[in-house]
């Protein structure tokens, strides 16, 4: 499938942005042994920059990768009034991926029954267990999630300041009881790559009241503060953590790679 900005045309930058993202990918599905001969894969699509085009590059790899490979899309609808998924459909056809959407009462049960406080966390948590049992459903081994570098190092900081805790997300997730497991292959992607790249995306604008209003933004900027004052801070946290052999990270203080 051919995608284009708004002028209908690639640019030069378009392009090598999504040669990184590729490289990328492939480097983390190496790295952590993400993907095995014969698996079906199930793309967790929210409609966002990330997981669209965590979708679109699986896709593309599914002819050149040298395991072969599978994939479907699964989205959770929330039931946030105003969310509109079909063009995320359409784009699925596109591509020739399945795309299947699980309908929730999420947001009722997070914003309506618990009032919570910190809606995200509830509500990531929800996401994630409604995207394992439908992959699990549909017969898939592994379920991909759009984490990307960034993500990895606000993760780090969110449990560092408010937590106390020296972690983040894993590579690599096993859920034994479902014989699944979650993979992050955009953990080495920047997510200023991603922005670029996802100016070519048909992105689902999120309606939810929390969105960009959250603790993890607020981490964010003063991370990025920090950054305009002394570098690439980010790239820094991130090599700490890969070097701190921290769970699930290359090798764990455990002495082996954990996450499988």
């Amino acid at each position: 499938m051919d995608i284009s900005n708004a002028n209908g045309q690639y640019t030069n930058a378009d392009v090598r942005a999504l040669e990184r993202i590729k490289g990328e990918v492939r480097r983390a599905l190496s790295s952590y042994d993400m993907i095995a001969d014969g698996d079906r894969v199930a793309v967790g699509v929210s409609g966002g920059k990330d997981s669209t085009a965590l979708l679109y590059v699986l896709s593309g790899l599914r002819r050149f990768y040298p395991a072969n490979f599978d994939i479907c899309a699964v989205t959770v609808d929330s039931g946030f009034d105003g969310m509109d998924f079909a063009p995320l459909s359409e784009f699925c056809r596109a591509l020739g991926v399945e795309h299947h959407i699980v309908r929730t009462d999420i947001s009722k049960i997070v914003f309506d029954l618990r009032h919570e406080p910190n809606p995200c966390s509830l509500c990531s948590k929800m996401r994630r267990g409604a995207l394992i049992d439908e992959a699990h459903r549909l017969g898939c081994r592994r379920l991909a999630l759009g984490h990307h570098f960034d993500d990895v190092v606000d993760t780090f900081m969110l449990n560092l300041i408010h937590g106390g805790r020296l972690e983040t997300f894993e590579p690599v997730t096993y859920y034994e009881e479902k014989q699944l497991s979650v993979i992050r292959p955009l953990i080495y992607v920047r997510e200023h790559e991603l922005a670029r790249f996802g100016k070519s995306l048909p992105v689902v604008k999120s309606t939810c009241p929390a969105d960009k209003k959250t603790e993890r933004e607020r981490v964010k900027s003063a991370i990025d503060a920090l950054g305009a004052l002394d570098g690439d801070i980010r790239e820094r946290i991130f090599h700490a953590i890969e070097r701190a052999r921290i769970c699930g990270w290359h090798e764990c203080e455990r002495g082996k790679k954990c996450g499988r």
